[in-house]
């Protein structure tokens, strides 16, 4: 449902508007019309005012997607003007101080035995909270496959390579007719069996790789080294976007990276993904090729904690969900 008043996008069962306080429901005021397009902005304008509350916002040099001091709105600007962003949402705050992602921390730095007691030599040099924005588009993705059936191959050419070796022990006869080379019929069926399989397809089969995903896209540049692989945010926990809710002391980030850029890297990003998971499931991939269906994408702050350690030099940096604890990403790990 949306605001009677403002237009703003509510809980279907919201009584009141978060943004303008205004009574929904029965009694409630007429609808004033809202407008969808975009506000175009005069050339080098340095103020603005938000849309929904009027508000004044001051983006600084870079920003394309603002969020509201006041009433939590957010704004994309673009170099024609901006507009609202059609759905902002942020995920609740779960790990809420350094002891508590402190054991998970631990647990990622240690894994494995050439990790072990990596984060007990380490010095941590940095643990940072932010409400991090993201780009959450979702994505369709095909991905056509050509393989070999490499254990259908392997198997063939033993029972083959034994059938040649009995041939040719019986046609050529004696010691140098139980070898490969031994009688012309042993011979031609091992060539003809290995012709005629892998080297002229004979063994190749056709798949498809069929995938959705919700896939965020980091909406910083300055976070683009710690942007996500293979992670999907836990999106059910999710609400509205709500300034009131966020944590006091935690900073709201803004972003500089468009939704149509985003929309952009998601195809990729997709596209990527899907070729490794086709590596990891055929072996001796002849042809593949991904196509990628993209739909209109979601702004989502979600609670990043950031983690800088220096082991011996090197330098390590984790990048965790303080939503569900889980790792984002890491570099140097």
């Amino acid at each position: 449902m949306f605001c009677v008043k403002c237009g703003a996008q509510l809980p279907d069962e919201a009584q009141y508007c978060f943004k303008c306080g205004t009574k929904q429901g029965a009694g409630a005021p007429a609808a004033a019309p809202v407008s969808r397009e975009p506000i175009l902005a005069p050339s080098g304008v340095t103020s603005l005012k938000c849309p929904s509350c009027g508000a004044p916002l001051a983006p600084k040099f870079g920003e394309m997607i603002i969020t509201c001091e006041y009433c939590g709105n957010g704004v994309s600007l673009a170099t024609d003007g901006w507009k609202n962003i059609q759905r902002h949402t942020m995920l609740p705050l779960r790990f809420q101080t350094p002891d508590q992602i402190a054991q998970n921390i631990t647990s990622l730095m240690d894994k494995g035995l050439l990790h072990r007691h990596l984060h007990e030599d380490s010095t941590q040099e940095e643990l940072t909270l932010a409400l991090t924005p993201y780009w959450v588009v979702p994505a369709s993705a095909r991905t056509n496959i050509v393989a070999s059936d490499t254990a259908a191959t392997a198997g063939t050419l033993a029972t083959t390579a034994v059938l040649a070796g009995v041939l040719g022990a019986s046609m050529g006869g004696g010691r140098m007719g139980g070898g490969f080379g031994g009688g012309a019929l042993g011979g031609m069926v091992l060539g003809t069996m290995w012709g005629g399989g892998m080297g002229r397809g004979g063994y190749n089969k056709a798949a498809t790789l069929d995938n959705n995903y919700n896939y965020p896209v980091v909406a910083l540049k300055a976070l683009t080294l710690y942007q996500p692989h293979e992670y999907e945010f836990t999106l059910d926990e999710r609400v509205l976007f709500d300034v009131s809710k966020v944590p006091k002391g935690v900073k709201v980030l803004n972003g500089d990276v468009s939704e149509e850029v985003a929309k952009y890297q998601t195809k990729t990003f997709v596209d990527q993904l899907q070729t490794q998971r086709a590596h990891q499931q055929y072996h001796m991939i002849q042809q593949i090729s991904t196509e990628v269906d993209v739909g209109d994408a979601e702004l989502l702050h979600a609670p990043i904690w950031f983690a800088r350690f220096d082991h011996k030099g090197k330098k390590i940096v984790l990048v965790l969900d303080g939503n569900s604890g889980r790792p984002v990403n890491s570099v140097g790990l």
